[in-house]
């Protein structure tokens, strides 16, 4: 892989001109990756079919200055790069703004400065030589950067932004207004300037959450019983970390002594503090509050849980919106249309209507100036890195601007049960001894041999149930078997056992069932959501267990504010029609499916799409890949520190908080709102200004002011983003 550092790659007018000198070379546009926050150009290589002299020959050709970015990269860790090199820009336009304040002031003081400024057409040829001379050293200066990539451009025929800004100068200049030319070349280098700073911004957004973790680490010696510090580079996993109070964590890791509070709210955007205590995982960059803790590292600091929602972040703006995408396409024809357009307005009027030739020519150049597409290309990709960053930081990782894009479409949205709308920790409710040998403590021990070393669910159930009721393990099973979705067979003191679900005990046909007794208490708990362990010997049902699941807090505030917004909710699960409505019922579901497969989910899944177009799927990134996959967007809640979570769906919810789902729609539509705001004011701004200069209304002055207010609106709208509110 090839990858640049591209200086001045700040907009999608610039990517598209590197994209278009590249493309003849590269063929597929899928092998050209742009980052727009870094600058960074990345050309995917495996086949070695592209050679690095081509490569860069090419982008010499743009105009742009360009550096490989490992270079960049070492001159970034070194600080090596000079005060001139980190800030050229800034200070040609300043000096180009200081050589016109200087041939005003000449000029003004010749012909006074209210008839330099806006004097009759014509005025300015009469005045003084010296302030000429400032004026063209203000263009050389002003245009140092704008004038190799607009030769380029015409080297090429294709015209982009720097080819209509340096044609609208000459055209300035071929009318004698010298300060006018010099107003526009400052114009674009503002504009430019503005581009760089609204992504340096919203790179700063997306910086700061590294940031938040410290560059050292105390890492606890076992032999000297003393604390060495460590840049966490250097720290190793199985180290232990000591984090007293009041510090932030450095590393990923697992709790092995102490108890604290955590605020890890720039991991998961939970708003309050998460008591942890032996065993229980801690992020970098999260914030322990009161207590000493020793952690041991489960993550080098490149694979943090931070890092990697950074990294996630960053890959996510290769994947464009479809707004981001319109803008680009419509960039691509808009600068030659509006150059064709100039052309004509210059000559029509003067050919057929005999227009004045400097009236109409001058008109011509306040079209060119108004039609700079500084406003249309910048705000797109500044509200939606805006949008990704405080998602972000809300603990909510988008994997890319299509995909922030979305949510403001959704009509449906289908949940997961089990740890979705539930807390997917099934408790034993009750017990039901049918047996007259065992007590109900010793039917819960006998379960637990044959549930030991299983991971399920259901099996941690009963493991909870012994420890809340203290009960030691008294029995050892052997011979285990797993009947997978049916049941766990083996042998207790040479008696054969089993536990498990009602399918598998019809097919134990030599099995007497006696139920007849219970039957009303089964089917009472089986209509309030509970699921029916039923443990047996060889020959008799010795009991059942009555298992359910409790929904989250806030599940049914969260699914009245979806319907509020507009949002049909629907229970896809695998669990019986009884537990399944009666989680519904508590949560106030819509529509609810039961006993799905996962070839089931698909299906419904896409009879939602077909009912209600736009459909997401919330699940845990893992049992319900395939519902997941079909959706139209897919939503992982769960862990903050599942990789799965992080990798699988459209969107990741790194908390198990239910009520980002209802943010995370208003933000979207947020988003969606101020992109067609912008898009709305800077092509109506241009419409109403090529409307004045067709009745020779307009001037220079007036599309300048307009296109800088035009280019800081946009920008400053888009910036709102990144302070979406945590709350709605």
């Amino acid at each position: 892989m090839f990858e640049y550092k591209i200086y001045g790659m700040d907009c999608l007018d610039e990517v598209s001109v590197v994209k278009r000198e590249l493309l003849p070379y590269v063929k597929d546009e899928n092998l050209l990756q742009f980052n727009l926050l870094k600058g960074k150009l990345m050309i995917h290589n495996q086949t070695q079919q592209f050679t690095q002299a081509e490569i860069e020959k090419r982008l010499k050709a743009t105009g742009y200055q360009f550096i490989s970015w490992q270079q960049y990269e070492i001159k970034q860790q070194t600080n090596s790069e000079s005060f001139r090199q980190k800030h050229m820009r800034s200070l040609l336009t300043l000096i180009c703004a200081l050589f016109l304040i200087i041939g005003f002031a000449i000029h003004g003081s010749y012909h006074g400065f209210l008839d330099a400024l806006i004097g009759e057409h014509g005025a300015a040829t009469a005045q003084p030589v010296s302030s000429i001379i400032f004026y063209v050293l203000a263009l050389i200066v002003g245009g140092f950067f704008i004038y190799p990539k607009a030769w380029a451009a015409l080297k090429r025929i294709r015209p982009d932004i720097n080819l209509l800004m340096t044609i609208a100068v000459i055209g300035a200049i071929c009318l004698g207004q010298w300060l006018e030319a010099g107003m526009i070349v400052f114009l674009f280098s503002i504009a430019s300037l503005l581009e760089s700073w609204s992504v340096g911004k919203a790179r700063k957004a997306i910086q700061s959450l590294l940031e938040i973790a410290p560059d050292t680490a105390n890492v606890y010696c076992s032999h000297h019983k003393d604390i060495d510090v460590k840049k966490v580079e250097e720290v190793n996993i199985g180290a232990t970390i000591v984090i007293k109070p009041g510090e932030r964590i450095p590393l990923d890791g697992v709790v092995t002594e102490g108890e604290s509070f955590i605020n890890q709210a720039p991991i998961t955007g939970e708003s309050l503090p998460v008591e942890k205590k032996q065993g229980d995982p801690v992020f970098a960059g999260s914030l322990n509050e009161d207590g000493l803790l020793y952690v041991k590292v489960t993550k080098l600091a490149t694979e943090s849980t931070l890092s990697n929602i950074i990294r996630q972040v960053e890959l996510a703006q290769a994947n464009k919106a479809k707004s981001e995408m319109w803008v680009e396409q419509f960039a691509k024809y808009y600068t030659p249309l509006m150059m064709i357009f100039a052309l004509l307005v210059a000559i029509i009027p003067p050919l057929l209507f005999a227009g004045s030739w400097y009236n109409w020519i001058y008109e011509a150049l306040v079209i060119l100036v108004i039609a700079c597409p500084c406003a249309l290309v910048i705000s797109t990709p500044v509200s939606i890195v805006s949008g990704l960053s405080a998602a972000a930081n809300h603990g909510i990782l988008i994997k890319g601007g299509s995909f922030l894009e979305l949510p403001a479409k959704l009509k449906a949205i289908a949940f997961d049960k089990t740890g979705t709308i539930t807390q997917g920790k099934p408790v034993i409710q009750s017990i039901i001894n049918i047996s007259k040998e065992y007590s109900d403590n010793e039917l819960l021990q006998l379960a637990a041999a044959l549930e030991e070393g299983n991971n399920h669910p259901l099996a941690h159930a009963i493991f909870d149930k012994m420890a809340a009721l203290k009960l030691a393990k008294t029995f050892n099973a052997s011979n285990i078997q797993v009947i997978k979705g049916k049941a766990i067979t083996g042998q207790i003191n040479e008696h054969n056992y089993w536990i498990g679900s009602h399918k598998y005990l019809h097919e134990k046909t030599e099995i007497t069932a006696n139920l007849n007794a219970f039957h009303d208490q089964i089917l009472a708990l089986e209509k309030t959501g509970h699921s029916l362990l039923i443990f047996a010997n060889s020959n008799h049902i010795l009991g059942l267990f009555a298992v359910a699941d409790s929904i989250k807090d806030n599940a049914k505030e969260t699914l009245t504010k979806l319907n509020a917004l507009g949002i049909k909710t629907a229970l896809l699960t695998g669990d019986n029609k009884g537990a399944a409505q009666f989680i519904a019922q508590q949560a106030g579901l819509d529509e609810v499916y039961s006993e799905l497969l996962p070839e089931d989910k698909v299906a419904k899944i896409k009879a939602l799409q077909t009912q209600y177009q736009t459909v997401a799927m919330v699940g845990d990134g893992i049992n319900d890949a395939p519902a997941l996959a079909t959706a139209d967007l897919s939503l992982a809640m769960g862990d903050a520190g599942s990789d799965v979570a992080i990798e699988t769906a459209d969107i990741a919810l790194m908390s198990d908080d239910l009520a980002k789902l209802p943010w995370l729609i208003k933000h979207a539509i947020r988003v969606k709102t101020i992109i067609q705001q912008n898009i709305t004011f800077a092509l109506g701004l241009k419409v109403v200004f090529m409307a004045l200069a067709l009745l020779e209304l307009a001037n220079i002055w007036m599309a300048i002011g307009a296109d800088m207010g035009a280019s800081l609106l946009v920008v400053f709208n888009s910036l709102r983003l990144l302070k979406s509110k945590s709350q709605d």
